[in-house]
């Protein structure tokens, strides 16, 4: 080998094991939320650090088997740091290691959806790819270090001892940095708060399972539910990710704004009159059937677990409540294209989807089909059928679901026919390419997408003018934090609409305010206590 290749190979070396210690630097140090993901959270002494310092130096027969475990071990920690990152950021919660697998699923379907076959297989299998490198690259990383200290093991036991006392000297005077210690326990307490949580949530659950259990508006006859509404068309209508962010102190709150007064004055012509307020949600980003459960079950369903013990409970819901007391009811959920074996919990007579609709135009991304159609179609497989009796049914609007690319433009509503008029058009909107390009152009877009859904819910309640509907317009929660903002609230505007007087009246006796859209003071309750006090409202008097 030349002389002159011997520095660039030096400097090559050297090169790899910083990198190796920026690796094991950040997962020992790295912060589990994406607020705190700041320079300065990386200026702290792990103690980890130290104890591994010691294994390679006092141990070096048993240095690669112990190197080896304890990095596989730090990549876990690195992997599930990353998640909660990635969950914090868009779902506001942390990662749950035993039941959040299960998204798995639903993600891919979503990416698939949303950019294609061939482009989601290729974003999936490179998060594979990096999840598996980042696995194999921490032993990797702990084995570099110990090869460059070993050969100075006098100098690496002076800076393991100075180490110590700084870290000593550090956490007697309570040192920090940015919010963090700087005498760092952070990987080992990360660890020791995944494995003790795990016992606290199946408490939680047991004690969910019990409250299941118990529910009032099981022993009230059928007809003495929902008296007040007898006759009545009543359609809980969710938009998805219609949080508070689109109706306030943000860039888009202006255009949703001056939608919604606009629908107020237009309806207010067809002679129908609104309510308005806040409810809160019991899930941020997105797991919208968290929400959705919430609302019906009357029981607070924040986590996958107390969904799943949920749907094996024979705790009532709303729809089971109305077809007790006469109603047919029914579920509308257009991005689902395939069997829903949970909606049997709900007790529908009926279940709408993508499949059975009669949808003939384009998808539109990942919404199926416009909102626009899902709502003409139901008024044509269900609302305009006669005789029959009054319908109860919960619809839900998809396209301003993430990630708000392709949002169909509103038609004349008596030319939506099987759909087919929607023909090209996706091809003429903006791409998720496009739309991702930038933040303020995300937020942009959602605004947009949710402005059109709320024109295809006044376009229709204007162009049929049922004077029996009563309609319940509500988000299912806010937009990921890339839209929200940190810290955001999960609050998400809920409305009523009725032809009859006396049924907002009823809303206005809660303090609900006049029209579409809730202002700053509007009320806030929580989502799970909606349904017995929906249900007490319109009951006997």
């Amino acid at each position: 080998m030349s002389r002159a290749r011997v520095p660039v190979r030096r400097a090559g070396s050297a090169l790899l094991t910083l990198v190796a210690a920026a690796l094991v630097w950040f997962a020992l140090t790295a912060p589990d939320r994406p607020s705190r993901l700041v320079p300065g959270a990386f200026l702290r002494l792990p103690l980890e650090a130290l104890v591994l310092g010691v294994l390679v130096l006092a141990l070096p027969r048993a240095r690669r088997p112990v190197l080896v475990t304890v990095g596989l071990l730090l990549g876990v920690v690195a992997l599930l740091r990353l998640m909660d990152l990635a969950f914090f950021e868009t779902l506001d919660r942390p990662f749950d290691t035993v039941v959040d697998w299960r998204y798995l699923g639903p993600l891919i379907g979503l990416v698939v959806d949303s950019v294609g076959r061939t482009a989601g297989v290729g974003v999936i299998a490179a998060v594979a790819l990096l999840v598996l490198l980042l696995l194999l690259a921490l032993p990797w990383a702990l084995l570099r270090l110990a090869r460059a200290v070993l050969p100075h093991r006098r100098a690496a036991w002076r800076v393991l001892a100075a180490g110590a006392v700084a870290w000593v000297v550090a956490a007697l005077l309570g040192l920090s940095v940015v919010g963090s210690p700087v005498a760092s326990t952070s990987a080992t307490s990360y660890l020791y708060h995944q494995v003790t949580r795990v016992p606290a949530e199946l408490g939680d659950e047991h004690r969910f399972e019990l409250a299941t259990r118990h529910d009032p508006l099981n022993a009230v006859p059928g007809s003495k539910l929902l008296t007040g509404l007898r006759g009545k068309d009543v359609l809980f209508v969710f938009v998805e990710s219609y949080g508070r962010v689109a109706v306030q102190g943000s860039s888009i709150a202006p255009g949703v704004d001056a939608t919604l007064n606009q629908g107020t004055r237009r309806l207010a012509a067809d002679g129908f009159s609104s309510r308005s307020a806040f409810l809160t949600s019991p899930t941020f980003g997105g797991i919208s059937w968290l929400a959705h459960s919430t609302l019906q079950s009357g029981l607070w369903v924040d986590s996958q677990r107390r969904y799943d013990v949920l749907l094996h409970s024979h705790r009532g819901t709303l729809a089971r409540a109305f077809r007790r007391a006469g109603w047919r009811t029914v579920s509308d959920v257009p991005a689902n294209t395939r069997p829903w074996p949970e909606g049997a919990f709900y007790r529908y007579e009926k279940f709408y989807d993508a499949r059975n609709v009669g949808y003939a135009g384009p998808r539109f991304g990942y919404p199926t089909m416009p909102d626009q159609y899902t709502l003409d179609a139901f008024h044509r497989l269900e609302l305009a059928r006669h005789p029959r009796p009054p319908v109860m049914g919960e619809i839900d609007l998809v396209t301003s679901h993430a990630p708000w690319s392709r949002t169909p433009q509103l038609v004349d509503q008596h030319r939506v026919g099987n759909g087919s008029v929607f023909d090209g058009m996706p091809q003429r909107l903006p791409s998720k390419t496009d739309i991702w390009s930038s933040p303020a152009r995300i937020r942009s877009a959602y605004g947009s997408s949710v402005q059109y859904s709320l024109r295809s819910l006044v376009s229709f309640v204007h162009t049929y003018r049922d004077p029996n509907l009563v309609l319940v317009m509500l988000g299912d929660h806010q937009p990921a934090t890339i839209v929200s903002g940190q810290d955001a609230s999960h609050d998400v505007p809920v409305t009523v609409i009725a032809h009859d007087p006396t049924v907002t009246k009823r809303f206005a006796a809660w303090g609900w305010q006049s029209g579409m859209r809730p202002g700053a003071d509007a009320p806030v309750m929580r989502m799970d206590r909606f349904r017995d006090r929906f249900l007490a409202g319109f009951g006997p008097h």
